[in-house]
This record gives C-alpha cells, structure tokens and sequence, in this order.
C-alpha cells in the first residue's frame, strides 16, 4: 500500500492518508483529479529512476600530447602546468639528448621548442628537422628569446608551424597552439635528395 509520495515542487512530503479518495460512483470529477495526480507523480519517480540507471557520458575527446623543450627550469615548470590545467598531456625536456628520445619514442600532436639550448644557437633547430622528418603532421611551435629574422626564415623553412618571441604570455602561446590544432595540416611532399634513388 502506497502511504506517501515526494512530489518535486513541494519540500515536505504529502502523505496521501491525509486525503480521502472518492470512488468513481461518489465523484466522479475528484475521482479522476486524483487518479491524475497519482499518474503524475508515478511518471516523475519512473523517470527518475531510469536516470539513476543511465550510464554517465564518456569523454572521447583525444587528449593532445604536447612535448616543452626548453632548458630553463623554471619555463618548463610554468608551461607544464599551465598546459595540464588546459587538458594537455606534458612532457618536458631541457637537453637535445633527452628531446630526441622522447621525440623517437613518443607522438606528439604539438611540440613547444626553444632554439638555444645551452650555448649553442642550432640545438633547437636539429630537433625541429629530427621531429619534422620523423612526423611530418607535428605542429612545431618555436618560443625563443634570440630571434632575428633570418633565424625565422631560416626556422620556419626547416618545418616550425609559428614563430614567437620571449617573453610571450602562456595565454597567447595557447591561441597558437589551438589554431594549429584546429587548422589542418598541409603535408608537404619530400623533395628527393641529389644521389638518391
């Protein structure tokens, strides 16, 4: 026997003892405002119920893998958690050797890199042909404070997506990035070396 029911815009409950229910040949109209009141709440606990029972939506977004090469500690630092605040799967490198192993072992959809690691000035440069050679579809982001504009050109012909220059906001580094991501990659096709078959 039903004794009381919650409906969802009252907040104390409604014991149904308290009402008399007229039966059909007593009256007919509270007859059937009460059957109807009745039906009412019973489609809202079923339709709470099924909602219960729902499973909770999944995610499918791909996360981005996103590669920080820089030798200053503190860049790294600020850039990985900016970017895993944002989503982002960081990984962070401040020597050419540990930037190439983590290029040859790992994709990365985005790779933030700095043109001088250490003192020399071509160390960043090699890892931006070694990640353009090894995944063409790459975004290349160079974030470097000693960029004149032959640096650039010469950068940007060796396969970078975008140039910028320290110091740069993290908020304008991620507009960036989420306009490469967002735009599609056009492949261009290998030229054949001199010599090679």
């Amino acid at each position: 026997m039903l004794l009381f029911a919650y409906p969802t815009h009252v907040r104390r409950p409604i014991y149904l003892s308290q009402f008399h229910f007229s039966t059909p040949t007593e009256s007919p109209g509270l007859y059937r405002t009460s059957v109807n009141v009745l039906k009412r709440v019973s489609g809202k606990l079923s339709r709470l119920l099924h909602r219960s029972e729902d499973p909770e939506p999944i995610d499918d977004k791909p996360q981005i893998h996103l590669l920080v090469v820089d030798d200053e500690e503190s860049i790294c630092f600020s850039m990985s958690e900016y970017f895993s605040q944002h989503g982002f799967e960081v990984d962070t490198a401040k020597e050419i050797e540990e930037a190439e192993h983590l290029v040859r072992s790992k994709k990365y959809e985005v790779i933030i890199q700095d043109l001088r690691l250490g003192s020399s000035d071509q160390d960043g440069l090699q890892v931006v042909k070694l990640v353009r050679d090894l995944s063409p579809e790459t975004r290349i982001v160079v974030l470097t404070a000693y960029g004149s504009i032959e640096v650039e050109t010469e950068t940007m012909k060796n396969g970078a997506d975008a140039f910028l220059r320290k110091p740069k906001p993290l908020s304008q580094v991620a507009q960036v990035i989420q306009g490469l991501i967002d735009s599609p990659k056009k492949l261009v096709p290998q030229t054949r070396r001199a010599g090679s078959r």
